[in-house]
């Protein structure tokens, strides 16, 4: 028995547990099985609207239509089931016909609830809002029509062509379902009428005809750049429908068209796919295919094309992404209902009590999705429930709200009384309650407006030692509703009855705000509007109008009654200036006055200038008003503009906004919140300014906290940015999540990155959640930022979106095009990029060909990327004459092409080449390197050469100056030098060469690094006598009659003795191999190389020779070319001149007979000076 026991035990437990228990199980007390859904009928058929509840009996079903409750009668009434069955359904204008939203009410004894929309409409279809239009189109080409009709459900297009169906779908006929007409490679054959078919449940409709006429092909056939004729459109499309996005291009040869994305993504192959010849169709539509697409047209084969692009914008429904929670509270505590929901358009969010509306009160709030109810009763006890929706339908969730009951909770306080003490206070008093008062620990005041709905309630919280209590912060003028609940440990008591009462008049707070026109030179049409309660304190019995003018003192003033809102001012003198001010007054005396405002009267003329306007002020926010006018009937002097004026009341006027004739509305935004403003409006026409409209504004405050104890809404979010050309940006966001039946508007800010005047900041407004900002500067990146603003408060701003336009495609072509033909089959095309801003050009399009080929329609194309602006023309045919043109090009299409040059290409290549172009008509400005130019060029590198040999010239003579130096310090050993030198060239081969570098002795030493030619020897430098004395001295005669001797020597000897010790370098050159410098710059003889001793290179003990070295071996070969002056400063004791001559003359004749035995003894050329041993040196380096 005992697993018999179990096993009932078991199915007992499974039975409680899924018993209906009331308040378990989500909404078992009341719920719907079925809902009604949207339905399209037609005209006078039957439609059935299903809705079943199910909960705890009995539940009342019931029918609202656009929240009216549906009265049945023998067409219209409710199944059994409590479906709503309608026989005939009517399309009656007004409340009559049966189009519009329906919902289902179902009530029982636990609340209501209320199903959600469902839209009932009657199928119909309208006439053609465009007709199809005739075209004349050439053979081969393309051509277009199109028509355009509304209807419900959407219409099928089809066409007809000569009264015969067209196939949708064909090699060059495409049928669009928007209505459009695509015909590629016209032929012949296609030529005749055409119209449109849209057909649906409700009828059929046949547009006008429209005749296609084909014209035969122009011979020759020019080659076209690709054109875009109809490109794709912005458009929102509902979630899981098909977008068609049209391009149809033309161009010769016929442009390829392709598609891309803008945000660079790739385009889904599985949902896209083309229809036609180019057009795009994205099939079941979802979020991730929003976006700008772009439509190229590529001419086959170039990098030439165009682009067109268009938003795509996918509209979802609404769908719930947090559901609210059913609650059990106790009284007097609080309740907080979330609900959250997304959709394309952002849902509106709707709170429903037992299927009723809630509204915000004192206790009962709703903001952020959330719903907070405080203080709660026992009428809170129902179900609730959340509505989400927008433009493409319904969602709805429910949840319920318990209010638990204390057991000894004290009774609501007693005898409430309510006192007025002055204009802002009321004094509140009550006795204690009846029941566990002693138990009370403290009483909560609560109070609000009596009149109005979403009143704010206000709670003071005092203790329990008193029950009297002054409130001193009330409107004057006003009725307010006060009641009490008394607290204890456990739980609060019941509310107190409810006590009315007013508070006193005050003064008014501030005069009313005048509007002045004029309807004749004489007159002055003052009008004002009433005062807000807030701000007339009570009930104004009269006004004061006080005026005069601006060149007098004496004031006129008028007293009227409280009801007049206007009064007209008489006799007044033409072309003044008056100024006005008005006051207002309630029964406890005058407020305060306005200031003065200014208007002139008209001119007192016959000419016919345009009337005042009929000027509207309006503000829209804190920092924006909207200005809107509109002429009078009786106006009858044309109008070509207005002038609109405005100015913070204690400022200066402001230059003038001109306005279009056709303007009727001007929003003036980012003005400061809580001033006043003085606007006027004027028209003018070719006479002159005609009469003006003044009025004052005053801006609201953008947060008013300490008005209304409430936050500032929060700033929209999700702000997303999307460039949707080269003017326009779209912009989307998401209205923060908080809930309020007022209605709700955004303020736009754009403005270029880096703007530095913030009077050009551009500001929109708009109560849509999604804006397209037009009339941008291409290739700018913009900054926006949006705002919200509600019931008079206004957010912060969201958070800064950045987003740059499209380049646009350049407009102009290059500027100064030139072509200059630089070698017989060669020319050089050079341009500059377009004289136009904002334009990025990435390629350079160079067309050129000669007549013949130009005839034949056959272009050369050269291709350059937009950083480079030339080209060369290779290959060029002589005798030809070439036509030549370029364009500029980016990512958004091609530009034109500049005006055509003329090339010529001369056959005789002995001419001047530069004489071989000309320019005729179509070139206006070739470049050519005429007599002139190349005069200037000649004479710039004459004078280079010139140049570069001066100074070469002095770096040789610097060089001697060095020589000089060098050879007065071994004199003595000249002339046994030169002896020695013949000696030993006949001894040595023409091809031997020996160095000999001695030792210093032991008190001296040489630079050794080749730095300079110092000299130093044990008591410091050794110092030349006068080194810089005779410095140019090398260009006397005898210099240059000696050096004609020299020339003969082939090789040379250079020692350097100081003291004993000499250094000697011996170097041989054969005829035929003079040096570089020799040949050029000097004689043959001389072999000097350089003449910057501290320019040398480094020598160490490696054996190798600095630059010094090898100038001081070289001077071997100029010993004979002394100047005298150096001779003479070699000799220890001075010497007298005479002597020295013939020293002089001893050494050249020693020296020419060195040179006669040179030139007996070709094969012995060799010369060496005397070298003495080393001496006591133990080696030499």
């Amino acid at each position: 028995m005992a697993p018999v026991e179990w096993i009932l035990y078991q199915r007992l437990l499974f039975l409680i547990a899924f018993l209906p228990i009331p308040g378990a199980l989500c909404f078992s007390e009341l719920f719907f099985i079925k809902e009604p859904h949207d339905v399209t009928v037609v005209r006078r058929d039957a439609v059935i609207l299903d809705c079943q509840g199910r909960g705890e009996s009995p539940i009342d079903i019931s029918w609202l239509k656009n929240g009216a409750k549906v009265s049945e009668d023998e067409r219209v009434y409710l199944l059994s089931n409590g479906s709503l069955f309608i026989s005939e359904v009517e399309t009656r204008r007004g409340d009559k016909s049966d189009e519009g939203f329906y919902q289902c009410l179902a009530q029982n004894k636990y609340g209501a609830i209320l199903s959600q929309k469902a839209r009932l409409t009657i199928a119909s279809i309208s006439s053609f809002a465009l007709q199809p239009t005739s075209v004349v189109v050439t053979k081969g080409s393309v051509a277009r029509f199109s028509c355009r009709i509304s209807a419900h459900p959407p219409p099928i297009i089809t066409w007809e062509f000569n009264r015969v169906t067209l196939p949708l779908v064909t090699e060059r006929i495409t049928v669009l379902p928007s209505g459009v007409l695509q015909i590629t490679g016209v032929q012949q054959a296609d030529a005749g009428n055409y119209r449109c078919i849209a057909t649906n449940i409700a009828s059929r409709r046949r547009s006008t005809e429209a005749t296609l006429t084909v014209t035969p092909t122009p011979s020759p056939q020019l080659p076209q750049r690709p054109r875009i004729i109809a490109g794709p459109q912005n458009i929102s499309v509902s979630l899981h429908q098909n977008a068609i996005l049209e391009c149809m291009a033309t161009g010769n040869p016929r442009p390829i068209i392709s598609w891309s994305r803008a945000d660079s993504r790739s385009i889904d192959v599985y949902s896209t796919k083309v229809l036609g010849n180019g057009n795009l169709i994205i099939t079941d539509i979802k979020p991730q295919h929003r976006g700008v697409y772009l439509c190229r047209a590529t001419t086959p084969g170039t990098r030439n094309y165009t682009v067109a692009s268009a938003n795509v914008t996918v509209l979802a429904p609404p769908s719930l992404v947090e559901w609210p929670e059913s609650l059990t509270r106790p009284r007097a505590g609080t309740a907080r209902f979330v609900c959250q929901a997304e959709g394309m358009p952002t849902p509106q969010i709707t709170w429903l009590k037992n299927g009723a509306k809630v509204h915000s009160n004192g206790r009962i709030k709703m903001y952020n999705s959330k719903l907070v109810i405080n203080q709660i009763i026992p009428e809170d006890d129902a179900i609730y429930q959340c509505q989400a929706d927008n433009e493409l339908g319904s969602v709805i969730s429910m949840a319920r709200l318990i209010v638990v009951m204390s057991e000894d909770r004290p009774s609501a306080p007693r005898n409430i009384r309510a006192d007025t003490v002055s204009s802002s206070a009321i004094l509140l008093a009550w006795e204690r309650p009846m029941y566990n008062s002693d138990k009370v620990i403290a009483y909560s005041v609560h109070y609000m407006k009596a009149e109005g709905l979403n009143n704010e309630e206000y709670q003071v919280v005092i203790g329990n030692d008193t029950t009297r209590y002054i409130i001193d912060d009330l409107e004057p003028a006003r009725n307010y509703t006060f009641y009490v609940v008394a607290y204890m440990p456990m739980g609060a008591s019941r509310m107190s009855d409810h006590v009315f009462q007013h508070t006193l008049e005050d003064v008014p707070l501030r005069a009313p705000e005048l509007s002045l026109t004029s309807h004749s030179p004489v007159d002055i049409q003052v009008s004002w509007q009433p005062l807000p309660d807030k701000l007339s304190r009570g009930r104004i019995s009269a006004y004061r109008l006080c005026y005069r003018t601006s060149a007098e003192n004496s004031v006129s003033q008028i007293e009227l009654p409280g009801d007049k809102t206007q009064h007209l001012l008489k006799n007044l003198q033409p072309d003044t200036i008056y100024l006005l001010r008005i006051v207002a007054a309630t029964s406890i005396g005058w407020g305060e006055q306005s200031v003065w405002t200014s208007h002139r009267t008209p001119k007192a003329s016959s000419a016919r200038v345009p009337l005042a306007p009929e000027l509207h002020l309006e503000p829209l926010n804190c920092t924006t008003i909207l200005v809107r006018w509109q002429l009078e009937p009786r106006n009858s002097a044309r109008v070509l503009g207005y002038r609109l004026y405005y100015h913070e009341e204690s400022q200066s006027e402001r230059n003038p906004v001109q306005l279009r004739a056709s303007d009727h509305s001007r929003t003036i935004s980012g003005l400061d919140p809580r001033k006043k403003y003085h606007v006027k409006l004027l028209a003018y026409n070719f006479v002159g300014d005609g009469y003006q409209a003044d009025q004052t504004i005053s801006t609201p405050g953008c947060v008013s906290v300490r008005d209304r104890l409430v936050p500032p809404p929060p700033p929209p979010h999700n702000v997303n940015a999307e460039t949707n050309s080269s003017a326009a940006i779209v912009l989307r966001w998401s209205r923060p999540a908080f809930t309020s039946s007022h209605a709700v508007n955004y303020t736009v800010r754009c403005n270029p990155i880096g703007l530095q005047n913030a009077s050009l900041v551009l500001y929109l407004q708009t109560s849509e959640q999604e804006l397209l900002v037009r009339g941008l500067e291409p290739n700018t990146k913009y900054e926006f930022a949006i705002r919200l603003h509600i019931d008079q408060l206004s957010s912060p701003w969201s958070p800064v979106v950045y987003q740059t336009t499209f380049p646009d495609a350049p407009t102009m072509p290059p500027s100064s095009v030139k072509v200059t033909l630089i070698e017989e089959d060669m020319a050089l095309v050079s341009w500059k990029p377009p004289d136009e801003p904002n334009v990025d050009v990435t390629r350079y399009t160079v067309l050129y060909a000669s007549r013949h080929s130009w005839i034949a329609g056959e272009w050369q194309v050269l291709q350059r990327e937009g950083s480079i602006t030339m080209a060369l023309l290779e290959n060029l045919k002589p005798g030809q004459v070439y036509l030549v043109k370029v364009s500029a090009s980016n990512s958004m299409g091609d530009g034109p092409f500049s005006q055509t040059l003329e090339l010529t290409v001369r056959e005789s290549s002995g001419q001047d080449l530069h004489g071989s172009t000309h320019s005729t008509a179509y070139s206006n400005g070739f470049y050519h390197l005429d007599q002139k130019s190349m005069t200037g060029i000649t004479v710039g590198v004459c004078i280079a050469l010139i140049c570069i040999i001066i100074c070469a010239f002095i770096i040789v003579c610097r060089g001697k100056n060095r020589k000089s130096s060098v050879i007065k310090t071994y004199r003595e050993g000249v002339s046994s030098s030169a002896s020695a030198a013949g000696t030993l060239a006949s001894e040595r081969q023409a091809e031997d060469a020996d160095v000999t570098v001695p030792m210093m002795s032991p008190p001296h030493f040489i630079d050794a690094k080749g730095g300079t030619s110092l000299i130093i020897n044990s008591l410091g430098p050794v110092q030349p006598s006068s080194e810089k004395k005779d410095k140019w001295f090398c260009f006397s005669g005898n210099v240059k009659k000696e050096s004609k001797v020299a020339q003969n020597i082939k090789r040379g000897t250079a020692s350097y003795q100081p003291a004993p010790t000499e250094l000697s370098y011996e170097h041989e050159l054969t005829p035929d191999q003079p040096t570089t410098m020799q040949a050029l710059l000097w004689r043959s003889g001389d072999t000097e190389g350089s003449s910057n001793s501290e320019g040398s290179h480094a020598t160490g003990d490696s054996g190798r020779y600095s630059h010094d070295e090898t100038e001081m071996t070289n001077l071997s070969s100029g010993l004979s070319s002394r100047p005298p002056s150096l001779m003479a400063e070699d000799g220890s004791d001075g010497g007298d001149p005479v002597k020295q001559s013939g020293d002089l003359t001893q050494e050249n004749q020693t020296e020419t007979e060195l040179m006669t035995s040179a030139e007996a003894k070709p094969h012995h050329q060799e010369t060496q000076s005397s070298v003495p041993a080393c001496g006591n040196v133990p080696e030499c380096v």
